[in-house]
């Protein structure tokens, strides 16, 4: 695989096997000491619970452990979709769920003293509502045993229903108001990247499926903040991103992440372009021009760093 770049090392691993690719200065993260991660590592192992900073060897892992936060995956750790990005597991028999995930999350929460909480999940097509109840669920446990914690979800499109399918669009459209009036603090949905990539990079999601995500969240709860991310370079051009910022304001989306692809490993696709960090700054600054309200455009930017930091 050659990559465009003159710089550091990471190790990628598929199975048994590993390569050496190369990797632009910038993209480089201390690993971290074991006893700054050990705290949240041995919370998270003891209630045998999931986060997406592990399943989906997040950059900014050892950072986040290290202030004692991370953001939740629920619903376990396999995704009934196939995104060719993603690093989380796929398949379409997933786990059952675990009943007492949601107070094992609550617990997590206050033994880390978080004040502000990020929920994610898998994709769960084979579930009847999609997860959206159990989105609902983990809320309540966490506000109960943590009433002043503030809530961010992150979703997946709630969609498993056939193209053109109207009963579909109904469903999503329930599915998106039940989490919705649990009253989350910013509601999250990612469009990953711009219309032309979606069929190769998001495999089982759309484009205008995605905004429709955030756009009904405004039609719920107007006063609900929404928030979306791309991870670039996946052959992206800069005026393709500046139509999708504007497709995404569109809808009225508040809040947005931009940050670098990295391949995960072999398998999934190969990166097309490092943009660098100058290039992330003027997105940033042209993106807040546009309207977005809370901007973070930096290589190493994922959905939920430093999500609960509105400065």
């Amino acid at each position: 695989m050659s990559v465009e770049t003159n710089s550091s090392k990471i190790l990628l691993n598929q199975g048994d096997r590993a390569q050496l690719v190369n990797l632009p200065e910038w993209l480089r993260r201390p690993v971290g000491k074991a006893s700054e991660l050990s705290t949240v590592q041995r919370i998270i192992k003891q209630r045998q619970i999931h986060t997406i900073c592990e399943e989906g060897r997040c950059p900014n892992r050892a950072e986040c452990y290290a202030q004692g936060t991370a953001t939740f995956l629920l619903m376990g750790p396999t995704c009934t979709r196939a995104c060719a990005f993603c690093q989380v597991d796929k398949g379409h028999a997933p786990m059952p769920l675990d009943l007492e995930e949601p107070t094992k999350v609550a617990e997590a929460v206050s033994l880390l003293g978080l004040k502000y909480v990020v929920l994610t999940s898998v994709a769960r097509d084979d579930l009847p509502d999609q997860g959206a109840g159990w989105f609902v669920q983990t809320m309540a446990a966490i506000r109960q045993k943590n009433p002043d914690a503030q809530i961010e979800v992150l979703t997946p499109d709630f969609w498993g229903g056939k193209e053109a399918d109207l009963s579909s669009d109904q469903l999503q459209q329930q599915r998106v108001e039940t989490v919705v009036k649990a009253e989350p603090a910013c509601y999250n949905h990612n469009i990953e990247t711009v219309e032309r990539l979606q069929g190769k990079v998001r495999r089982g999601a759309k484009y205008q499926r995605s905004l429709r995500v955030l756009q009904l969240v405004k039609d719920a709860n107007p006063s609900i903040p929404t928030k979306s991310g791309l991870m670039l370079g996946h052959g992206e051009t800069e005026d393709e991103i500046l139509v999708t910022l504007q497709d995404l304001r569109g809808v009225g989306c508040d809040r947005l992440t931009l940050g670098q692809y990295m391949r995960p490993s072999l398998e999934h696709l190969p990166v097309q372009k490092y943009w660098t960090p100058d290039e992330f700054t003027q997105l940033g600054a042209i993106a807040r021009k546009m309207g977005f309200s809370h901007v973070r455009s930096a290589p190493l930017v994922r959905s939920s760093y430093h999500a609960g930091d509105k400065s």
